[in-house]
């Protein structure tokens, strides 16, 4: 998030809540690098063909992340890649495809308004995949009639059913949607509906609502032993213009096996913060 850590303790407080909950799964990847008695530098990414179920599908179970730890370069911690190994950045947010009446709604929020703030978590993701909600790692469980996407930050979970029923209209409308799968060759494809509207796309200040109409369809493929390939499509009529590609994301088969339990229970950040902006809009 962009702060100016001006003189009252009531944002400085903030802010370091704010950092303390980016570097949880910095610290937890490193944790567990150490168990597997690795580091981040010496580590490889496994070779290999894909594996595969008895059904012939694509076994997409593991340990997924996006193969570096996030970098807080204000503390000089995490392990960040070069720049010629970290993946691109990306121009193209959900934001730049609102409508007009979307944008002027933006523009009167802001990070103290993020519903993560309150432990609710993301529609999408942080790295726009589902799977890793508000953090860079997640885990995936397969067996012929579900795939289990569990995620590590906000430890939260998806099942996706992967036999031919269509989406669920017995369940009222959830944060994380509902989810179904289909395979079209070697691609997994995950489509999600049945959204509220109290959550944004993504976290850490990036103002992304959406409506109850978000429609999410993911295509996971698993190109090889250690890398798995996430594309998405996202429509949202209420409120976008038009639908937005995402650009292709690569995840790592991760030096371990599990994740771990990152809760969220620090929701006195969101008062802090609401209680610095007013300050800080009295003072101008």
């Amino acid at each position: 998030m962009k702060h100016s850590c001006i003189p009252w303790v009531a944002v400085c407080a903030a802010v370091l809540a704010i950092v303390s909950f980016a570097l949880i799964d910095s610290r937890s990847a490193a944790a567990q690098y150490a168990g597997a008695g690795a580091t981040p530098q010496a580590r490889t990414t496994p070779a290999g063909p894909v594996p595969r179920m008895p059904d012939g599908h694509p076994d997409l179970s593991g340990a997924w992340w996006l193969g570096r730890d996030i970098p807080v370069t204000t503390l000089r911690v995490g392990n960040a890649r070069s720049a010629a190994s970290a993946p691109p950045q990306r121009r193209e947010t959900f934001s730049n495809f609102y409508q007009p009446w979307a944008i002027a709604k933006a523009k009167a929020l802001s990070d103290k308004d993020d519903p993560s703030l309150r432990c609710t978590p993301v529609a999408f993701g942080t790295s726009n995949v589902s799977l890793a909600g508000l953090g860079f790692v997640g885990q995936i469980v397969q067996t012929p009639k579900f795939v289990t996407m569990l995620t590590e930050t906000y430890h939260s979970f998806k099942l996706i059913p992967t036999d031919g029923r269509k989406h669920r209209d017995d369940v009222a409308p959830s944060y994380r949607g509902d989810s179904v799968g289909h395979w079209e060759g070697d691609t997994l494809v995950v489509d999600t509906a049945n959204f509220n509207d109290k959550s944004w796309m993504h976290a850490e200040g990036n103002v992304s609502f959406h409506s109850d109409a978000l429609h999410i369809v993911e295509r996971y493929q698993r190109v090889d032993a250690g890398r798995l390939e996430v594309e998405a499509t996202i429509e949202d009529p209420k409120v976008l213009t038009g639908p937005w590609k995402i650009q292709k994301q690569t995840f790592e088969l991760a030096p371990f096996d599990q994740i771990m339990e990152v809760m969220c229970t620090n929701v006195a950040t969101a008062s802090l913060m609401e209680a610095a902006a007013k300050e800080n809009y009295g003072r101008k």
